[in-house]
């Protein structure tokens, strides 16, 4: 269940009640793709940099170890010893993004492991199936994510199919909840409005996928190729046509710039690698831009990397020091630069939430904007 606290403009601060515990929204997710967040950061870690929720993938985990070895060692949740809500993506996004040979058909799509090449065939009850099997809070209806940029006409029939994948979600998911030995009976489905950048199509798709009544929407088919001017547009003419009443979740997007803006529009929930996988390339996010802490000029730098930051980074260690570990090629400092944008992402979306409770989002935004352009 989502309760709508306040609003501010359109920007939304809610509170969403799962089987796992309540997420406090708006909400960044930490993309743990394979159960793991990449740079050697434990789930007490991430306990300890305020996460709220983890989110991992279908497709690789269904991949390596398999979804019926994790469901054979209990779940997700147990798997990865974390007792807070999980979000799992359909694996739709990396069916279209990572297998170069697909054949899409009315039934699912066929194609080869990134592995190993061997063929794999998933439709909507697959990643259904995978996801139970996987038993995550939340989990993501099987979509196709045609390019932003894709020509129309495909785009229309790509969607047409997309909504017809998501009653055979629901009803697959329906079906499994019944079943004795489910783990979780009470896993929640999300749909995803599609469209690429075509607003007609964006906004009927959301009016029809609104009619489903699912726990929560996401926009998927967004920062694949568009400007940031256009993914703002699309934000600007489809959420309002996505119930007010659920949660609205913007797939993989963004920086905290994107992140700002989109909140702005009504979105509750993000998720997106760059902290991570920029963290591991040494550059870090603060309050006023990003620094690559591979520059020389912070060799002699005795600074933390963010004044006044409460990470397991900042709280101890130098720029200087981070630089050298990195310089070193010692795990250490790839971990203290993950952890501290991670870090940076959670105590944002406090501050959001904040700044929304006090009502001061828009002053708050705008301060955040200004002072990350500094840099």
């Amino acid at each position: 269940m989502y309760e709508l606290l306040k609003t501010e403009g359109r920007a939304k601060r809610g509170r969403f009640h799962t089987p796992h515990g309540v997420i406090e929204t708006p909400v960044f997710m930490n993309v743990g793709t394979v159960a793991a967040i990449k740079g050697a950061v434990s789930t007490e870690d991430l306990e300890g940099l305020g996460t709220q929720v983890q989110l991992s993938n279908t497709y690789h985990l269904h991949v390596r170890p398999g979804d019926e070895i994790v469901k054979k060692l209990g779940g997700l949740h147990k798997f990865m010893s974390w007792n807070k809500p999980i979000l799992t993506d359909s694996g739709g996004f990396q069916v279209f993004s990572l297998a170069k040979l697909r054949s899409i058909k009315e039934e699912g799509v066929t194609f080869q492991s990134h592995i190993d090449g061997h063929k794999i065939f998933m439709g909507p009850e697959e990643s259904m199936q995978i996801q139970s099997n996987l038993a995550s809070t939340i989990a993501m209806a099987f979509d196709e994510c045609a390019p932003a940029l894709a020509d129309k006409n495909y785009v229309v029939k790509s969607v047409e199919r997309t909504t017809r994948w998501l009653e055979r979600c629901k009803n697959e998911m329906a079906r499994l909840n019944s079943l004795d030995d489910t783990i979780n009976k009470e896993q929640m489905l999300f749909g995803i409005n599609q469209g690429a950048i075509y607003d007609d199509v964006r906004i009927e798709h959301a009016k029809r996928i609104a009619e489903f009544d699912l726990p929560g929407y996401a926009i998927g088919g967004l920062a694949v190729g568009e400007t940031h001017e256009q993914m703002y547009h699309i934000l600007d003419e489809t959420v309002p046509f996505l119930p007010q009443n659920k949660p609205t979740y913007l797939m993989g997007v963004g920086t905290p710039e994107n992140i700002l803006e989109a909140v702005d529009r009504g979105i509750d929930f993000f998720d997106c690698v760059y902290p991570t996988r920029n963290g591991r390339h040494a550059n870090v996010y603060t309050a006023h831009g990003k620094l690559n802490l591979l520059n020389a000029k912070y060799e002699l730098d005795d600074r933390p990397i963010e004044e006044g930051c409460q990470c397991p980074a900042c709280r101890r260690y130098s720029r200087a020091y981070v630089r050298h570990m990195l310089k070193a090629k010692e795990m250490l400092g790839m971990r203290f630069c993950v952890m501290h944008n991670l870090y940076f992402y959670n105590h944002l979306m406090e501050q959001i939430r904040q700044a929304l409770d006090e009502g001061r989002f828009s002053q708050f935004k705008k301060e955040m904007m200004d002072s990350m352009k500094k840099q």
